[in-house]
């Protein structure tokens, strides 16, 4: 069976993360968006352990189900050199054993903990207890494993059990660094809160013979990945070379000049496409007979707040979304699959803005210094057709 899975969220314990992020929320929403399997997220947190079990029934072999939704135990970390680690765990008991052992006090109440160990130490750990762990948006400026490092040799002394590219990078800029041809993708959406436009903004499609945590780790050692979706990813925060104050872009060896800094003040960040070039083995992707496919897609919640030039997250938006998918299926179903004569059916106005993306002509402005791309419509096209 073809499982599609968000490995990678936050729940309401973590820092910046919306209080409605727990799993009678989550649930529906991950439905909606056509997901199957959704990590938990923050999984080394006893208060958020404890609302898994009281919410969920356990299904056996690492899957606590809700409804129609399937949760598999994640964590995120942060080690002693600021680099994010996301990890994937067969049990609640097997969570509070690599709690003691990873977390430094009790007294840590942050969902995604800071630990005093490096990454090979705690991959041994999750590795001890049979679990799955490898680098989170492995190419961000801020807080990625090749931040750090120009190897994962470097930082787990070891192959890791899969790579997450995060929002900045797809498959193509991967598979220019030789290091990673063996290594299976992950694509996830970092969720921060249940909204359509972040829940499952970004996901991946496993091959499994069940939804089960053994069926996960089977996949990922045979590299089962059958496609990963994300963001194309000049719409990621850290896709080019800009300010962190006012986002101005720069060209890699001008930022380096200024010393990187801005003429505003501000400090200008390594985006994650340069950061690939200096890494790269070659100037051009060579992917791996494995690896699957990079389909570029963006929230429907977006491309209808374009369409109307409305807040993502006003009820206007909501209920045009709701709207689509309560009578076309799920999101993922609309934005690539559903005929546009069903769509115009309900929305002549997003029938118009969807064959825009999916003929690709939609204009994308690149994100970079921590702010995230934009869309925009070729001039005067949506006005001609509305």
């Amino acid at each position: 069976m073809i499982i599609s899975a968000d490995l990678h969220i936050h729940s309401c314990f973590s820092r910046a993360t919306s209080n409605n992020m727990v799993i009678d929320a989550i649930a529906p929403q991950a439905k909606f968006k056509g997901l199957r399997l959704v990590g938990t997220g923050d999984a080394l947190h006893p208060g958020w352990l404890k609302i898994i079990e009281d919410s969920t029934t356990f299904s056996g072999n690492g899957i606590y189900s809700h409804k129609d939704c399937d949760f598999i135990l994640t964590a995120e970390v942060e080690d002693n050199k600021r680099v994010h680690h996301l990890m994937a765990l067969p049990s609640i008991e097997i969570a509070h054993e690599i709690r003691k052992k990873i977390v430094s006090t009790d007294k840590e109440k942050e969902g995604r903990p800071r630990v005093r160990m490096g990454g090979a130490e705690i991959m041994d750990i999750v590795h001890e207890y049979d679990g799955l762990i490898g680098p989170a948006h492995a190419f961000t400026p801020w807080t990625s494993m090749y931040k750090a490092y120009d190897s994962y040799m470097d930082c787990y002394g070891k192959k890791p059990d899969f790579l997450e590219l995060g929002l900045s990078a797809d498959t193509d800029m991967a598979d220019k660094i030789k290091e990673l041809e063996d290594i299976p993708f992950l694509t996830n959406s970092d969720a921060h809160s249940p909204w359509p436009h972040r829940l499952g903004r970004e996901f991946t499609e496993i091959e499994m013979e069940d939804v089960s945590f053994t069926s996960l780790k089977s996949a990922l050692k045979k590299k089962k990945i059958k496609a990963n979706y994300g963001f194309d990813p000049r719409l990621g925060k850290y896709h080019l070379t800009a300010c962190t104050r006012c986002y101005k872009s720069f060209d890699p060896e001008k930022a380096r000049n200024s010393k990187m800094r801005c003429s505003c003040g501000g400090i200008i960040k390594k985006g994650a496409d340069y950061r690939i070039s200096e890494i790269a083995s070659w100037k051009k992707p060579h992917h791996p007979y494995h690896r699957p496919p990079y389909i570029h897609i963006m929230p429907l919640a977006d491309i209808i707040s374009l369409t109307y030039s409305k807040g993502v997250t006003t009820k206007f938006v909501q209920g045009i979304w709701e709207n689509l998918v309560n009578n076309l299926g799920s999101e993922i179903d609309v934005m690539i699959r559903v005929p546009l004569d069903d769509i115009k059916e309900i929305s002549p106005d997003m029938a118009f803005a969807l064959n825009a993306f999916r003929e690709k002509t939609l204009i994308l402005v690149p994100g970079g210094g921590g702010k995230y791309g934009e869309i925009k419509f070729p001039e005067n096209s949506l006005d001609t057709y509305m």
